[in-house]
């Protein structure tokens, strides 16, 4: 892999990062006529559906092994989407909720000692970081850890889980293939859940069907479709440090769209979450720094 894909790739996950905050804005808009886990099942369904009729010929030629690595990814993928529409559903704060949920970003490399490898030292200083912004959220007045919170929480562990196995599934599987399979399982995981725990009652209002077309097409469709193909195209330390811009722009089209503000304590712990985020892929920083820096300019 040249470093000249690598750099394109990397510039690719910063726009999947603005789909991504995008993305929670037509979700919570759509979820004001959808319960959350039907809205799932019917976007993500149909995501799979767009994505696999414009990539079939991948899809079928598969071999075993690749199914069952990208249905392993999927299955995953859908229990923290599911636990990630509850905590859009019923979090307080959709700026703050963005930062819980992308504390996965910190937990990759936990994650990567259940494949045998040794997670990298700035680990030991990115959690305690986190474990202190978390700590700020929480000894705020005006924040309690409810049950949204628990469910970005839960979201988090599951994200960093999936984050690995798409990277390792994403080496081998085409982009379209292992998108289109990923999410029609989101779809499929989140409908058992939805019949057994809520009421199916499709709404007659079109603007709350335009937010799910917008969810479907730009925030899954197309944002999954890139995000997948530039993880198999760089490392995996390196597009989780460009994903750390999601709850950046998230806080920002929140406090645009929704007018949500955060209190100085608020900011205080996502300010520290972000630090911890960084800290966790310091390498990575450098490097990422250093492909934008043009030659000339560090030869000075």
């Amino acid at each position: 892999m040249t470093q000249a894909v690598s750099v394109k790739a990397d510039l690719v996950l910063v726009l999947v990062t603005l789909l991504a905050a995008a993305g929670w804005i037509f979700s919570k808009e759509a979820l004001a006529g959808l319960a959350p886990l039907m809205f799932i099942f019917i976007r993500f369904v149909s995501a799979g559906v767009v994505v696999g009729a414009v990539g079939w010929k991948d899809v079928q030629a598969m071999s075993q092994a690749e199914w069952i690595r990208a249905l392993r990814s999927g299955a995953c993928f859908g229990m923290a989407i599911a636990f990630w529409i509850m905590g859009l559903k019923y979090g307080q704060h959709m700026g703050v909720g963005a930062f819980l949920t992308c504390l996965g970003v910190v937990m990759v490399p936990l994650v990567i000692l259940l494949f045998g490898d040794r997670p990298p030292s700035t680990t030991w200083v990115s959690l305690p970081l986190a474990a202190a912004g978390l700590g700020c959220l929480s000894l705020d007045g005006t924040f309690v850890f409810g049950f949204g919170e628990l469910c970005y929480l839960a979201a988090a562990c599951l994200f960093a889980l999936t984050f690995v196995l798409t990277s390792r599934a994403a080496a081998s599987i085409p982009a379209i293939a292992l998108t289109s399979v990923q999410l029609t399982v989101v779809g499929l995981v989140a409908l058992p859940l939805s019949l057994a725990f809520e009421t199916w009652q499709l709404p007659g209002v079109l603007d709350i069907w335009l937010w799910v077309l917008a969810s479907t097409l730009i925030a899954t469709c197309l944002r999954f479709f890139l995000q997948t193909w530039a993880q198999g195209k760089t490392s995996s330390s390196s597009a989780a440090l460009i994903m750390m811009l999601e709850p950046v722009w998230t806080a920002c089209l929140a406090a645009f769209w929704f007018g949500e503000q955060m209190t100085l304590m608020q900011m205080l712990g996502c300010g520290l979450i972000f630090t911890a985020l960084l800290a966790s892929r310091w390498r990575s920083v450098i490097r990422v720094a250093g492909k934008l820096v043009p030659a000339t300019a560090r030869s000075w």
